[in-house]
C-alpha cells in the first residue's frame, strides 16, 4: 500500500462495518477497481461515496461516462483498445464487449472477406467442372476409337454430312483452277496489249508496212478488250463461288463441329449414366445417379437442338447451293462461248444481264485526294 500514489490511496482503502481496515479483501478490492475504470480516466472523473458503516454495500464506485452500466463490481462495461484489453485482461480483468455497433461494425471486415473469396470460388468450381467434362469428353473419345464404347448415329444426318465434306473439296477444287485460268488470262491480256502497242508503233515508223501493222494493232487490241472483259466474268464466278464455299458452306461445318461436340459429350454422360445404374444401389450412389441422371438429361437436350440446327442449315444450304451455282455456271458458260467465237456484242450482254461492271485500269489505286 506504501508504494501506490497518494491518488489512488483513498480509493483502496477498504471500509469494514466497524471502520476497521481488511487486510484480506485488499487486493481483490483494488484489481476491481482498476477494471472498473475506464482507460484514462482518473478519480477526478470518478465519485466514491459511502452509504454509512451500517450498509450492507462497503462502497459504490461512480464512472460519469457509464451511467447506465449495470455490471457487477468485477465486472464493468467498458470498450478498451486493444492495448489497453491486453493490459487489463493481464491482470485478471473480466472484460465484457457490448454486442451493439462495434460488434456489428467488426462483423462487417468478416462479410467483405466472404465476398472477395466468391469469385475465386466461382472460378475454381468453372475449372472443376470443366476438367471433369473435358475427362469424360477424352475416355469416350478414346474409347471409340478403340472401338470399345458406343456412339449415337444419325445415319441420315450423317450421309448428309459427308455428301458436305466431300462436295466442298470438289468446290475448292474448281474455285482453285479458276483462280488459275484468271491468271492465265489476265498475263495474256497483258501480253496483247503490249503487242497491240507494239505493232501501233510499227504502224507510224514503217511507212511500208503501215496497214499491215495497222491491223494486228488493231486485232490484239480488240482481243485484250474482250480478254479483259470475260477476266470481270470470271473473277465475278471467282468471288461468289468463293462466298459460296469459305463462308456460306464453313459456317455450316462449323455448326456441324458444335453438333459433334455435343454428340460426344451426350455420349460421354450416357456411358457415365448406364456404368452408374448397373452398380449397387445404395445411400451412397443414390445421390450420384440422381446428379448423373440430371447431367445426362442437360446433354441430351443439347444434342437435339443442334442436330435440329445442323438439319436446318443443311437445308438451307443446299437451296442457296443450288441457286448461286446456277447462275454462276450460266455466267460462266454465256462468257467463255462468246469470246471464243468473237461475239464482243453477245460477251457485253452477258456481263450486263448480271450486272457486273468492268474495273478500268488503275480504278484500285486511290488518288492523291484520297490518300490525303
Amino acid at each position: 500500500m506504501a508504494q501506490e500514489s497518494p491518488k489512488n490511496s483513498a480509493a483502496e482503502i477498504p471500509v469494514t462495518s466497524n471502520g476497521q481496515l481488511e487486510d484480506s479483501h485488499e487486493h481483490s478490492f483494488n484489481r476491481d477497481l482498476k477494471c472498473s475504470l475506464p482507460v484514462g480516466l482518473g478519480l477526478s472523473e470518478t465519485k466514491i461515496t459511502s452509504h454509512g458503516f451500517d450498509s450492507a454495500k462497503e462502497g459504490v464506485v461512480e464512472a460519469g461516462q457509464f451511467p447506465s452500466s449495470s455490471a457487477s463490481p468485477k465486472s464493468s462495461v467498458i470498450s478498451p483498445s486493444s492495448a489497453a484489453a491486453s493490459r487489463l485482461a493481464g491482470q485478471g480483468c473480466d472484460l465484457i464487449i457490448p454486442t451493439g455497433s462495434r460488434a456489428q461494425q467488426k462483423s462487417g471486415p468478416v462479410v467483405l472477406a466472404d465476398e472477395v473469396k466468391n469469385p475465386a470460388m466461382e472460378k475454381l468450381e468453372l475449372v472443376r467442372k470443366w476438367s471433369l467434362n473435358t475427362y469424360k469428353c477424352t475416355r469416350q473419345i478414346i474409347s471409340e476409337k478403340l472401338g470399345r464404347g458406343s456412339r449415337t448415329v444419325d445415319l441420315e444426318l450423317e450421309a448428309q454430312i459427308d455428301i458436305l465434306r466431300d462436295n466442298k473439296k470438289k468446290y475448292e477444287n474448281i474455285l482453285r483452277l479458276a483462280q488459275t485460268l484468271s491468271t492465265q488470262l489476265f498475263q495474256m491480256v497483258h501480253t496483247q496489249r503490249q503487242l497491240g502497242d507494239a505493232f501501233a508503233d510499227l504502224s507510224l515508223k514503217s511507212l511500208e508496212l503501215h496497214e499491215e501493222f495497222g491491223y494486228n494493232a488493231d486485232t490484239q487490241k480488240l482481243l485484250a478488250k474482250n480478254g479483259e472483259t470475260l477476266l470481270g466474268a470470271i473473277n465475278f464466278f471467282i468471288a461468289s463461288v468463293n462466298t459460296l464455299v469459305n463462308k456460306t458452306i464453313e459456317d455450316t461445318l462449323l455448326t456441324v463441329k458444335q453438333y459433334e461436340s455435343a454428340r460426344i459429350e451426350y455420349d460421354a454422360y450416357r456411358t457415365d449414366l448406364e456404368e452408374l445404374n448397373l452398380g449397387p444401389r445404395d445411400a451412397n450412389t443414390l445421390p450420384k445417379i440422381e446428379q448423373s441422371q440430371q447431367l445426362f438429361q442437360v446433354h441430351k437436350e443439347k444434342y437435339d437442338k443442334m442436330r435440329n440446327d445442323v438439319s436446318i442449315k443443311l437445308k438451307f444450304l443446299e437451296e442457296n447451293k443450288v441457286k448461286v451455282l446456277h447462275n454462276q455456271l450460266v455466267l460462266f458458260h454465256n462468257a467463255i462461248a462468246a469470246y471464243f467465237a468473237g461475239n464482243q456484242k453477245q460477251l457485253e450482254q452477258t456481263l450486263k444481264q448480271f450486272h457486273i461492271k468492268l474495273k478500268t485500269p488503275g480504278a484500285d489505286a486511290p488518288s492523291w485526294l484520297e490518300e490525303q
